[in-house]
């Protein structure tokens, strides 16, 4: 379930399985590994001004989540991302495709 806070938006993603699982945050690519019983929150954050979410295929929504057994992607529709745990602290996790959450680049 997604939370708002003003113009933030927060994901949490658990991994209730007895195996490790793989989350894709797109449109970045990139990958992280989440292990059994850990949880970790996508925290995005509107681009536009007036708040809106745009890039989406229903309307103003902040995220998209596709399930599949071994991994879950995030599409976060605005222009940054930071993993946090669940007291709120930010990650400095680095993705297995070697990048850590950031900023998307300007679209030209």
């Amino acid at each position: 379930m997604a939370e708002f806070a003003g113009r933030a938006a927060r994901l949490v993603v658990s991994n209730e399985g007895e195996a490790p699982l793989s989350l894709s945050v797109e449109p970045w690519g990139d990958i992280y590994r989440i292990l059994p019983n850990e949880t970790w929150t996508v925290v995005t954050r509107a681009s536009a001004a007036d708040g809106s979410w745009p890039g989406t295929r229903l309307g103003d929504e902040p995220f998209e989540v596709v399930h599949r057994p071994d991994s879950i992607t995030v599409w976060a529709n605005s222009h940054c991302f930071h993993l946090s745990d669940r007291q709120g602290t930010h990650s400095t996790r680095t993705s297995t495709t070697g990048a850590t959450p950031r900023i998307r680049p300007a679209e030209g």
